[in-house]
């Protein structure tokens, strides 16, 4: 009791300072009523719901967010320095940090460590550089005392001396954060007293309820050596012969949801890391050690990673999910843990379902090989594909629309997606006729695509250079709420002869089951069924965009936020789309009265929610107060267009519309703001300072006029006399398009089959070296343009 009365004065002083931020942040309340605090004395602390019934490990990566009991196990490689004497002080904060940062969310973390006999190795030879006679120093010179030799440290002397030290920085460290820690050290006899386990159990169960971090250690001052191979042959028998089976054997002991064990490798390889062909293995499955090569262990510490595994395996048996990772790599260490918690790709992770299909990296793979396949193909044979599938969208129509009828109901009843999304997500007759008409235009236009040759050169005699046309290679196309573009972009991809990886939105998985189902069966006319794939397993946008090595391009085709997320996301991999879909018309003072109401109701209501919808209207000063501004209000009006005011339109009226809080909005729905600009001029600088260099638009009579705006304003489309909405693939001729550009590398605009072919250059000589073309060479550069072959007329 005297203890316990202790331990409450110590935490009650640890819990202070975070006592005081959440009564300013407003999260306290006296008594700890409020459901998002749990408490231990008169320490508050933050909570998630965290609950699930141990006995059986997490199936899906995603599901480890729900962990609320995890052991974190420290490698020596991980806590140690590079020349083994000393701690890695940066590297162990941060985990600090993250343990801390899952502690107080309200989970119970452990964390099993190394690093004893590293931090007693350097006390030590401080200690035996010290105790050198001064004379005998100052008498070698200060570069033999450098040099000096050093006896062989014992790793049990080692740790002796090390332990201390190493509990009193981790005691600092959690300091930091209000959070208490507690040193235990055990051995492999501990587990083998029956008396002993149900202690040691009882002292971490009590530290957990205390909101107490245990910090737990070999005994490396006074462990036996371990024993033969004895254990590993069932849930209640596993030596502890290091710190992995500790961490494994504590893991099942204290039935714990989540063991993360952190190493100097990025995971489990099929092969030794580092060697040409070594692949990380994203899940790994019970008896799939066949399958691994193990390489070397760590610089230092007692296990490698064969020991990991079979700690790793102990565990899972006994209801633990365990995630293998890199806890040193610079860019990743200081979130590896709390990445691993929320379910993101890192490290591999140990799961006993294995999946029904393939792995989104299997079927990257699968795609590439198709896809070369695929660009292997006569043109007439991509294009009779594209003509069948053309077909099936309308032979299989009934079944289509029956799949997205499921879709559309879901939807409604769970009432998650806005209007605009349900729009988009709805299939009909007519918009399956036109996609097949497209697809029809596709097939057409696809007969010299790829290794069409763009340039001949003659570089010397009987040297000759060629560029021509090939496919981009794998593309990721990610797309919310619009099934109508899997078929779309699967005619470009394969025109294009490239492989696809096609993830589509939960919403609209019924529909994308059967036009991907569809897809293939058009594929398979020619062999290359695998070339287009869908996603469909629990993989995360943010773990696909990390496929860097497989993934050659990334489409999006969603929301904005959805494309700024995937900007983000990825990793080495180029993106191609846009943002924003801020579209500007502006009215010109030579304006058409005719034309300007129906362009300007063309391009805002007639598909609302649509990129290429008009945004923001521009009208010149001059036409406030005329009959023309009247009819355009009115118009607005009948549509049921909400409308805001931009700052100098509202300064004009005096009783304005709702004034606009920010000229950068894309609405998606009925709504736009309307703003006043002096001149041509000043509506050209608007849209650069506002828009999103999609498709802007000018009404005029005024050819000069129209010509300047044609010519100044920087965006992927410029218009006169034209609704926004003729931005778009399919009525540019391109049959379809995978998205609009408003990038100014590559494609730009509205994105069809050209926009996914790359050059290669092809060079045919005869016995040439460059050193022929020196300058006393017997060869001279030609350089000579060549006609270009014929392209076909059909």
């Amino acid at each position: 009791e005297v203890k316990l009365q202790v331990a409450c004065l110590f935490l009650s002083f640890k819990g202070h300072s975070l006592q005081r931020e959440l009564k300013r942040t407003g999260q306290f309340r006296s008594g700890c009523l409020n459901e998002s605090i749990r408490c231990w004395s008169n320490i508050p602390f933050i909570t998630v719901p965290l609950s699930r019934a141990h006995g059986k490990s997490f199936a899906h990566r995603s599901e480890l967010k729900h962990a609320k009991r995890i052991v974190v196990k420290l490698g020596s490689a991980v806590v140690t320095r590079g020349d083994e004497c000393g701690l890695a002080l940066g590297r162990l904060a941060s985990i600090v940090e993250q343990v801390s940062m899952l502690q107080n969310q309200g989970r119970e973390m452990m964390i099993v460590t190394s690093g004893a006999v590293a931090f007693g190795k350097q006390r030590l030879r401080h200690e035996i550089l010290l105790s050198q006679s001064v004379r005998q120093a100052l008498h070698s010179g200060q570069s033999q005392l450098k040099d000096m030799a050093i006896p062989v440290l014992e790793a049990r002397a080692c740790a002796a001396a090390g332990q201390s030290g190493l509990m009193a920085l981790y005691e600092a460290m959690f300091t930091q954060y209000s959070i208490c820690a507690a040193q235990i050290l055990v051995t492999n006899l501990d587990f083998h007293d029956e008396q002993k386990r149900r202690n040691l159990n009882g002292t971490l169960h009590e530290l957990l309820r205390m909101n107490i971090v245990p910090i737990i250690n070999t005994n490396d001052a006074v462990v036996p050596p371990p024993e033969p191979n004895s254990d590993l042959q069932g849930v209640n028998v596993i030596s502890v012969k290091d710190n992995d089976s500790l961490a494994a054997r504590l893991a099942v002991e204290m039935k714990t949801d989540l063991l993360i064990v952190l190493s100097d490798v990025e995971g489990l390889f099929d092969s030794p890391p580092g060697s040409d062909d070594a692949k990380l293995i994203d899940i790994f499955y019970p008896g799939d050690q066949q399958s691994v090569t193990f390489g070397t262990k760590s610089r230092v510490g007692m296990g490698g990673m064969e020991a990991k595994v079979k700690a790793a395996l102990w565990a899972l048996q006994g209801g633990t999910s365990v995630v293998i990772a890199n806890g040193t790599h610079p860019k990743i260490s200081g979130h590896v843990i709390t990445d691993i918690v929320e379910g993101k790709k890192v490290g591999t992770f140990f799961s006993e379902v294995k999946p029904a299909g393939p792995t989104v990296e299997q079927q990257a793979e699968m795609a590439r090989a198709g896809g070369r396949t695929l660009a292997a193909l006569q043109p007439e044979q991509r294009a009779e594909i594209i003509y069948r599938l053309a077909d099936l969208l309308t032979d299989q129509r009934e079944e289509i629309l029956l799949a997205n009828k499921k879709d559309l109901e879901e939807a409604e009843n769970k009432g998650r997606l806005a209007l605009p999304l349900l729009k988009r997500l709805s299939l009909s007759t007519s918009k399956l006729n036109s996609l097949a008409i497209g697809l029809r235009q596709i097939a057409a236009s696809s007969q010299d695509s790829v290794g069409r040759v763009i340039r001949r050169t003659r570089i010397a005699k009987d040297l000759d250079l060629e560029q021509v046309t090939v496919p981009i290679g794998v593309l990721l196309v990610i797309f919310e709420s619009r099934p109508d573009c899997l078929p779309q972009v699967s005619a470009l991809a394969i025109a294009s002869g490239n492989g696809l990886l096609l993830k589509g939105g939960k919403e609209a998985a019924h529909s994308n089951q059967i036009l991907h189902h569809l897809t293939q069966e058009a594929l398979s006319i020619h062999g290359v069924r695998d070339a287009v794939q869908l996603v469909n397993t629990r993989e995360e946008v943010e773990d696909l965009c990390r496929l860097d090595k497989l993934i050659d391009l990334i489409i999006p085709r969603g929301s904005s936020q959805l494309v700024r997320n995937i900007q983000k996301a990825a990793k080495g991999i180029p993106v191609m789309g846009h943002s924003e879909g801020i579209c500007h018309v502006y009215v010109d003072t030579d304006a058409s009265v005719e034309k300007v109401t129906r362009i300007i109701r063309d391009s805002k209501c007639e598909y609302p929610a649509a990129c290429n919808a008009l945004e923001t209207l521009l009208i010149h000063r001059d036409l406030l107060r005329t009959p023309l501004f009247d009819q355009i209000i009115d118009m607005l009006r009948v549509e049921q267009v909400k409308i805001h005011a931009g700052p100098k339109f509202a300064s004009y009226l005096t009783f304005s519309p709702s004034e606009v809080k920010s000229l950068r909005i894309e609405y998606g729905d009925l709504e736009c703001c309307i703003e006043v600009v002096d001149s041509v001029q000043e509506a050209v600088e608007h849209i650069h300072k506002y828009g999103s260099s999609h498709t802007d638009v000018i009404i005029t009579e005024n050819e000069k006029t129209a010509e300047f705006f044609l010519q100044h304003v920087d965006s992927a489309c410029v218009f006169w006399n034209a609704s926004t909405r003729f931005s778009d693939g399919y009525r540019f001729g391109l049959g379809a398009e995978v998205g609009i550009s408003t990038s100014r590398i590559h494609a730009r605009g509205p994105v069809g089959i050209e926009g996914l072919l790359t050059t290669k250059w092809l060079l045919r000589g005869d016995n040439h070296v460059v050193s022929d073309f020196s300058e006393h060479g017997s060869m001279k550069y030609l350089h000579e343009s060549l006609p270009l072959p014929q392209r076909n007329a059909n």
